[in-house]
């Protein structure tokens, strides 16, 4: 089975580094040849550090390595594929326009999976001529770590391809959850509440920063707090989704928190950007909060 991956920044190469360490064919396609070269290049450290564990071996790596070719011509990159999982950014009409284009240049066979967190299966796959063929692979991040796939059904995808898909992500060693088309299927409809509520309680003055995420990772027993989180997803992909499950629902309780979105609107985006609720620019693993929270 050909795999061909849309997009090579954080989920897209770590998508294509699962596939082709399980023995798969990757195309990893990406407008741009910079891009790709940085995603080998992570892919390559995140392969020497499970080689430094003992998880891997350094030919283990080098046939992972040798599995995935790039390739900056999407047409090029598809035409054999027997699946495509796209993962762009976060843009309904980026994705859009992808999948217009996927329509056109793959195999009539081919399925066509989304990586997308919050837009509607749905939605993309109505500008296919294959509905029944769309289906979500929400993976998590970090891909090569985490074991779940939510596998989102949309309105017509097939019950074949549903149970191709949950087959092809055991056989990754992932363990799928399945779930209907609605906005922010389960992951993100739980998930991103939650991490509106706490930048919510930040923005109240109910508590600190710190006094928030130590809160829940000792009461809840979450590894990291919900601004934690936040930062590491990306506090504009965390807007994001919140506006799809606004737009989605029309129900008030998913409106963004306005700090959320002045943040975004400062370039403050968590890691991706240096500074979020915490700040990432003092070369250190320690959290260090950002000095705008800091008492």
């Amino acid at each position: 089975m050909n795999i061909a991956v849309i997009g090579s920044g954080t989920m897209g190469n770590g998508i294509a580094h699962v596939f082709a360490q399980n023995s798969f064919q990757v195309s990893l396609i990406d407008i741009s040849q910079d891009s790709l070269n940085r995603a080998l290049a992570t892919i390559g450290k995140n392969l020497d550090r499970m080689v430094t564990k003992g998880t891997l071996t350094e030919d283990q790596k080098t046939q992972t390595l040798s599995r995935i070719t790039t390739f900056t011509d999407m047409q090029a990159g598809v035409q054999n594929a027997d699946l495509v999982v796209e993962a762009a950014t976060e843009n309904v009409d980026l994705k859009l326009e992808i999948f217009r284009n996927l329509d056109a240049f793959t195999k009539p066979e081919c399925i066509l999976a989304s990586n997308t967190s919050s837009i509607s299966i749905t939605k993309i796959a109505s500008v296919t001529q294959r509905p029944d063929k769309v289906i979500g692979m929400h993976f998590m991040n970090p891909v090569p770590v985490m074991k779940l796939v939510e596998v989102i059904r949309g309105y017509s995808t097939s019950d074949a391809v549903t149970t191709q898909i949950l087959e092809l992500s055991k056989q990754l060693g992932k363990i799928p959850a399945e779930a209907n088309d609605y906005p922010g299927f389960v992951a993100n409809r739980i998930l991103m509440p939650m991490i509106n509520e706490a930048i919510y309680s930040l923005f109240e003055g109910v508590a600190g920063v710190e006094e928030i995420d130590t809160i829940m990772k000792l009461g809840m027993a979450h590894p990291m707090g919900p601004l934690q989180l936040a930062d590491f997803i990306g506090l504009d992909v965390c807007l994001s989704i919140l506006r799809v499950l606004h737009d989605g629902f029309g129900n008030p309780k998913y409106a963004p928190c306005p700090l959320l979105v002045n943040m975004v609107q400062a370039g403050h985006k968590g890691v991706k950007s240096g500074q979020g609720f915490y700040s990432y620019t003092h070369g250190t693993k320690d959290l260090v909060v950002a000095d705008t929270f800091k008492k």
